[in-house]
């Protein structure tokens, strides 16, 4: 028998007793037993870094990840659940400079490198347990036991052996580059690193003048204007690009030259020559306009002249940081004659008109474009002779000695001081602020970065742009639009990857470069750098181990200790091998993991060919750039067309990706522990529990829109789900136990309690002949059952889990208001001579209706789920059923139940019943008291489902709570319609027709409009003046209201009206519907059971309530399980005072 359930469950200790059951009884890992040797379905877990806390984003994403191998594995398939943890980089390297109290690399480099590494080894299992306790809580299935790490030795020598290849094939390569750079933390960072740092920032937007040189190398009052927000970067001007088919204009000051007659004063000649002489500004044409407006002057247009008259010119730079004084020197070009090398105007393509000035100040040390201006003028310029590159910025960000004014200041502190010092020469045209994205290192958020020239290691992803675009083709992204759209776009633009950085807790990467020719070789192992000749420097980790014997083995492998391992240089005789000093960025160690996770090529060659490529992966949306791109970019050149033997066919490393959208706090915006915009899981755990949260976010909304974290919403989902499912639940159990149902008793084989195995009970009499209502609900469940699976299959879980939603409330709000008449029915509900059969069907009904949603509803609700399980299924059976739910095959819906007529007509009368209600709850009507009539007015029925309705009339009133049911085909006896323009729809369309239109719609007759609309999708409504508007459905508004006497309700099957009017009759009788409700009530307050018998008084000075209660007293007695009810005292009864409508009314009762 069952055991007894809880009205008011506590589910956060529900759940932990249950996450208990699983750990002690292994239920994971027997789920992945039971499915050995099947289809296999791969997921990839995306490594999270373990020395933060974990937050509300975290529970999202073990959600998602969790449900579709509970799901997958339900469905027959073998899932293995592999953790990881990502353990390098700049994450933890910044975590640990925050506890130490220090930023710089200097500052690292003092504290020690060697007890820095120890930090962050350390510092990566800071928050272990948080972690595994989080994992446990949200009921993420996943091996933590056997998960990779990406500092271990296996792990980095899998990436070692990916560089390796690459580095063979030609696509890892030394370049003089410029990037991102983090100048604080010293290093650059991959575009994808930068793409997670941008923030809005006013910067200065300056205009400033480039004197043009007369032939002698004089400036003139002609000057080139050039735009740009980092004026740090004018004292390394090198250039001013043009583009040469774009015409320009020289603008003067508009002032009034006065006409001089002949004869006048050398004074007065001298001052209008003065003001002739005023300074001259060239600028594109399409832009002198707005740069007047913002200047708030006038400029007359003293000269017109192409972009291509200008190349070659030479201007005097904002700063003579590298220029010297005098006419600017000339170097010879390769083609003969000779230039000014720098300091000059360029053609170039890539100038626009969309801002600025049409004119671009290069900086070729702070551009990637502008540095390629350099390169193509270098090229030129005979060999050594053409323009170097010009940086006056040391690495750590701050001006050097060239640059006196700003000398050991950061760059982005020195623009104030510049521009003062611009506008003090005559050289500021214009200032102003300019708002923009821009952006900051992503784990040091005050930190703005630099483009910089710096010589770093690049892979040449960008050869394989078309591979890439081509792999992501096959790739199901979900949503559809991240293919072409963020993640197409990012591969569309891709550039080659910055591979290096130059810090220190990260994947060595493994080259080693002879000491005397320079050149390099790729290392693939630990045992290949031993397997060299004269290998030395090992000995360094072996001393740090006997110092510290808890030293990780792994570390061997990591900086300062595999700096010290030198070997004989095969390049050249007596030299030495060492290796390069930088670290790789650590997105490759997360990329890698398809592969590295097992240490291939080295070791799990099985494992391998088994788990790739995924069938499924998923993270958030900032993952386009980071995760997601640095698989596919891994696996496309390490396994793609061009890879030979271990090529493998596109997609590939994953084949399903659903990314998730931003997580926000309470008030909207980006969560924010200072700002205390949302709770922490363990509180949301802790006060409604796991699944709460887990149906918040799975049914809440699609998984890739913004998410609003809010404490509300979670709380609102208890009852709208979970809640209802064990209200049904315990209302089940309870009457079940009372009745003595106990299918144990009753089925001596239950297999999985599927229906096969239930049609083998005793009593269990065939669907087919039992009632409608029995009929419907197991249709209506394997109908729901079919659907579920197809969107999941489709990785649709919010479709699937509205779906389930409704098919808990059809159950709750429909099946069991239906049937409690048969639960509350004499009799038993076996097979006996006592037994009734309606009731017994009810009971068989529900309990394979409960089972099958235990199923349904397992991969997204675990606990609840198991709870609801391991008593209907498993208390009675002795171990003869599956123990956990998570032990059963995924209910796909038996055909042979499905009645897809029955289904739609019971929702058909569901939806009148739900409309009714709708009604009465419209014009304030008590759904306790009686009403007169009902009318329903169908949109369309064929006239077998209209009869079908008209013969449920008895079951409509009941459930409306009406005296008379009809079908009415003259709606206009009871309602009216006007059809209203959308005017945020039509709006846009119309523009300044859209008054005519709303007046000409008001005024049309609206039966003959929604005629038209009904037929045709569209109408023709005509405007004042002979012209015309065609309008469509959602154009419209169609507002129905009822008639005088009457409250409507609408949808697009039907419309329900009910009689509004009240006579005397049925006031009393909707009085007496009020005492059952307040006698039902006070049974709660004295916590009765649901048989207890009890006796009845009432006492009331109201006359009409008296009689009211007098007539129907036998209808309050059998409604309350009252062997008596009178008027008057009742010793040791419990009395109750209360008002009902203004009529008071004293209950007493007492328990028999």
């Amino acid at each position: 028998m069952f055991e007894p359930v809880r009205g008011k469950p506590d589910f956060p200790a529900l759940e932990t007793s249950i996450a208990r059951l699983w750990r002690e009884a292994a239920i994971y890992q027997k789920s992945l037993d039971r499915r050995r040797g099947a289809k296999r379905f791969v997921f990839f877990e995306g490594p999270p870094t373990a020395n933060g806390m974990p937050h509300p984003g975290h529970c999202l994403t073990r959600t998602i990840k969790d449900l579709y191998p509970r799901y997958r594995t339900m469905r027959g398939e073998y899932c293995e659940r592999k953790a990881g943890w990502d353990t390098h980089g700049l994450p933890v390297e910044v975590e640990v400079c925050k506890e130490l109290g220090i930023h710089s690399k200097a500052e690292i480099e003092a504290y020690g490198v060697e007890p820095f590494i120890h930090k962050c080894q350390e510092s990566v299992w800071r928050y272990m347990k948080e972690w595994e306790t989080l994992t446990e809580r949200i009921g993420f299935w996943i091996d933590l036991s056997a998960a990779y790490v990406t500092y271990h030795q296996s792990f980095v020598e899998s990436v070692w052996w990916a560089l390796a290849e690459l580095f063979n094939k030609g696509l890892l390569y030394q370049g003089h580059k410029i990037v991102w750079w983090w100048a604080q933390g010293g290093t650059a960072l991959s575009s994808g690193e930068v793409g997670q740092g941008y923030k809005e920032v006013a910067d200065p937007s300056v205009y400033v003048a480039f004197p043009l040189l007369d032939d002698a190398g004089k400036p003139t009052n002609r000057s080139l204007v050039a735009w740009t927000t980092t004026p740090w970067t004018l004292p390394s001007n090198q250039f001013a690009a043009v583009k040469a088919d774009l015409e320009y204009v020289v603008l003067r000051e508009a002032k009034d030259v006065p006409q001089l007659p002949p004869g006048a004063s050398l004074e007065a000649r001298s001052a209008t020559e003065g003001m002739a002489s005023s300074p001259e500004y060239i600028v594109a044409e399409p832009l002198a306009g707005p740069l007047g407006e913002k200047m708030k002057k006038q400029f007359d247009v003293v000269d017109r002249l192409k972009g291509a008259t200008l190349v070659g010119r030479s201007y005097l730079p904002p700063f003579d940081t590298y220029r010297a004084a005098g006419a600017p020197p000339k170097a010879p070009l390769k083609a003969g004659g000779s230039e000014p090398a720098a300091w000059r105007v360029v053609a170039a393509d890539f100038v626009t008109t969309d801002s600025g000035t049409g004119i671009v100040h290069i900086a070729p040390a702070f551009g990637e474009v502008d540095y390629t201006v350099l390169i193509a003028e270098q090229a030129r310029f005979a060999d050594g002779k053409g323009p170097a590159l010009i940086n006056c910025v040391a690495p750590d960000g701050t001006f050097t000695d060239a640059f006196p004014m700003g000398s050991g200041r950061f760059v982005k502190e020195c623009d104030r001081d510049i521009t003062r010092d611009l506008r003090s020469r005559g050289l500021l045209v214009h200032q102003e602020q300019y708002v923009h994205d821009y952006p900051f290192c992503w784990r040091a958020d005050n930190d703005p970065l630099i483009q910089y020239p710096r010589q770093s290691w690049f892979i040449r992803t960008s050869q394989f742009r078309e591979q890439m675009l081509a792999n992501n083709a096959r790739i199901d992204w979900l949503p559809e639009h991240i293919k072409d759209g963020r993640f197409g776009n990012f591969l569309e633009t891709n550039v080659d990857w910055a591979l290096s950085r130059e810090r220190y807790w990260g994947t060595p990467l493994p080259i080693w470069v002879c000491e005397s020719t320079g050149k390099a070789e790729a290392i693939p192992s630990y045992a290949a750098l031993l397997a060299k000749p004269g290998v030395a420097g090992t000995d360094v980790f072996d001393k740090a181990k006997a110092a510290n014997p808890k030293l990780s083995d792994d570390l061997k492998v990591h900086k300062p200790y595999i700096d010290a391992v030198t070997y004989d240089s095969p390049f050249a005789k007596g030299a030495r091998m060492r290796r390069v000093s930088e670290v790789i960025d650590c997105w490759f160690d997360s990329g890698a993991m398809p592969f590295a996770q097992w240490g291939w090529p080295h070791q799990g060659d099985a494992e391998f060919k088994a788990q790739f490529p995924a069938d499924f992966i998923s993270e958030a949306i900032d993952q386009t750039r980071g995760w997601f791109y640095s698989q596919l970019a891994i696996s496309t050149l390490l396994f793609g067309d061009d890879a030979g033997g271990t090529g493998k066919p596109f997609p590939h490393p994953f084949k399903t990706c659903i990314v998730l959208g931003h997580m926000l706090g309470e008030d909207g915006q980006k969560m924010s522990k200072s700002k205390r915009n949302y709770k922490e899981p363990a509180v949301i755990f802790d006060t409604y529990g796991a699944d709460a949260l887990r149906w918040f976010f799975l049914a809440g909304q699609p998984p890739w829109s913004g998410i609003r974290y809010n404490e509300r919403a979670i709380r609102e989902s208890v009852p709208e789900f979970l809640l209802r499912l064990w209200n049904v639940y315990s209302f089940f159990v309870i009457y079940a136990r009372i009745d003595g149902f106990d299918p144990a008793a009753l089925l001596d084989a239950p297999g999985a309690l599927d229906h096969a195995d239930l049609q083998k009970a005793r009593g269990y009499r065939p669907v087919a002949e039992r009632g409608e209502l029995d009929r419907w609900m197991l249709s209506e469940l394997n109908a729901t059952a079919r659907e579920m699976v197809e969107r999941l299959d489709a990785y649709d879980h919010f479709g699937a889990a509205g779906r389930l939603s409704a098919l808990v409330d059809a159950v709750s709000n429909w099946y069991v208001r239906r049937s409690r008449d048969r639960f509350w029915a004499a009799g038993k509900a076996d097979t006996g001579p006592e037994g009734n059969p309606e009731k017994l069907d009810a009971y068989w009904t529900l309990y394979e209706t409960l089972l099958t949603i235990a199923r349904l509803a397992a991969p997204f609700v675990p606990f609840v789920s198991e709870a609801i399980w391991r008593n209907l299924a498993c208390a009675g059976f002795d171990g003869k059923a599956p123990e956990s739910v998570h032990l059963t095959d995924y209910p796909t819906g038996v055909e042979a139940l499905i009645d897809r007529d029955l289904v739609r007509r019971m929702t058909l009368v569901r939806e009148v019943s739900s409309l009714g209600r709708a009604a009465r709850a419209a014009e304030k009507l008590k759904v306790r008291q009686p009403l007169s009539k009902v009318e329903v007015i169908l949109a369309e029925a064929s006239p077998a489902d209209e009869a079908w309705l008209a013969s449920h009339a008895d079951l409509v009133c009941d459930e409306l709570n009406v005296k008379q049911f009809e079908i009415c085909r003259e709606p206009d006896r009871y309602i009216t319609r006007a059809v209203l323009p959308d005017l945020k729809k039509l709006g846009p369309r119309l523009g300044k027709d859209l008054p005519k239109a709303r007046d000409a719609i008001a005024k049309a007759d609206a039966a003959l409009l929604l005629a038209a609309l009904q037929r045709d999708g569209r109408a023709t409504v005509a405007l004042p003046g002979g012209s015309e508007v065609t309008v469509e459905k959602d154009d419209v508004i169609i507002r129905t209201t009822a008639k005088e006497g009457w409250a409507a309700a609408e949808s697009p099957l039907a419309v329900v009206v009910v009689a509004s009017g009240l006579t005397p009759e049925l006031i009393a009788e909707g009085l007496v519907r009020e005492v059952v409700h307040a006698v039902q009530s006070q049974r709660k307050t004295l916590d009765l059971e649901f048989t207890d018998r009890i006796d009845l008084a009432f006492d009331t000075p109201s006359a009409d309530l008296k009689a009211a209660l007098d007539k129907h007293l036998d209808y309050v007695a059998g409604e309350t399980l009252a062997a008596s009810a009178t008027f008057g005292p009742l010793a040791g009864g419990t009395s109750e005072s209360l008002d009902l409508d203004g009529h008071p009314l004293t209950i007493t009762l007492r328990k028999k």
